[in-house]
């Protein structure tokens, strides 16, 4: 079988835009892989808040991000996951050994930024990046790093924000010169500039859609076809799931915290809680009694 990298340029290949949800836990790992999808984006936001408890302001460390990365890796047949390794950690130096340990993790792609650290959520005020000379160092270490050719190198820029779109399509270029595979432009703050660096750039774009962000003034929502007419050949949602779930888990506390607490009693609401047997269902109980029916249950 194919590594899983190159599976991953089999897909960039491919016609038409590519649909990327966020994912940062066993549950929404699953659940992307069971609803067909075939590649997903661990979201650095998702996994610092939903393991630390802390927004994304570089508190996460290198270790478990990688740690996180690999339990999802494992959880996982199908999908092709691409992980955020924020902006690599250090330098150039730090990046070549960043690479190889998220690379034996098992996934398909990595994306490294170009923020100063300690970075924040691309759609956070106040961000900063680090001279291009500098991250241009930093792709070319990824690229020298990496054991499988086929391994994708992402380079992000947050530079459309604090420095201006043609900036950031100037840093992309030059990312992309140093061997970066795909180009992934973050925060961009108009339609227009989508389109701008999407047509401006050589290598296949990313952007995020930042559901559960409508209240700030960043990325405008444009739907996959909007997008794939401008020329960007993958959109990731990588805050749809978890504003899903926390959302979901505030509407729940509020029925337990009124009819429960408040009034004494038992609740059994399926309109707000997966049943049984769909999360066991959901969390391969099925390949566990497979397992133990082979080994165990002789």
């Amino acid at each position: 079988m194919a590594s899983r990298g190159k599976q991953f340029r089999e897909e960039l290949k491919k016609p038409g835009i590519i649909i990327s949800p966020g994912v940062y836990d066993g549950y929404s790992t699953r659940l992307v892989e069971a609803a067909g999808f075939r590649i997903g984006a661990i979201s650095g936001a998702g996994v610092s808040e939903s393991r630390l408890g802390w927004a994304d302001r570089g508190v996460m460390t290198f270790e478990v991000n990688l740690d996180n990365a690999r339990r999802l890796v494992d959880c996982t047949e199908t999908l092709l996951l691409r992980a955020d390794a924020d902006t690599g950690y250090g330098n150039a130096m730090n990046v070549h050994f960043v690479v190889r340990a998220f690379e034996s993790a098992g996934v398909a792609a990595l994306m490294f930024e170009d923020q100063v650290w300690p970075k924040r959520c691309g759609h956070m005020r106040g961000k900063s990046c680090i001279p291009t000379a500098e991250m241009v160092q930093k792709v070319k270490a990824a690229v020298d790093a990496r054991r499988d050719d086929d391994f994708v190198i992402i380079s992000r820029t947050d530079a459309a924000g604090p420095l201006g779109v043609d900036e950031a399509i100037d840093r992309l270029n030059q990312y992309a010169e140093a061997g970066a595979d795909c180009m992934y432009a973050d925060a961009l703050l108009s339609k227009e500039d989508i389109a701008k660096v999407a047509k401006n750039v050589p290598k296949p774009l990313i952007v995020n859609m930042g559901l559960g962000l409508r209240s700030r003034n960043t990325t405008p929502l444009m739907t996959p076809k909007e997008l794939e007419a401008v020329g960007v050949k993958v959109v990731s949602y990588p805050r749809m799931l978890s504003t899903a779930a926390l959302k979901g888990m505030m509407n729940a506390m509020a029925v337990y915290k009124e009819d429960v607490m408040g009034k004494n009693l038992s609740v059994d609401r399926p309109d707000l809680c997966a049943g049984f047997e769909e999360l066991n269902n959901l969390m391969g109980m099925k390949r566990l009694d497979e397992i133990e029916a082979k080994f165990v249950g002789g």
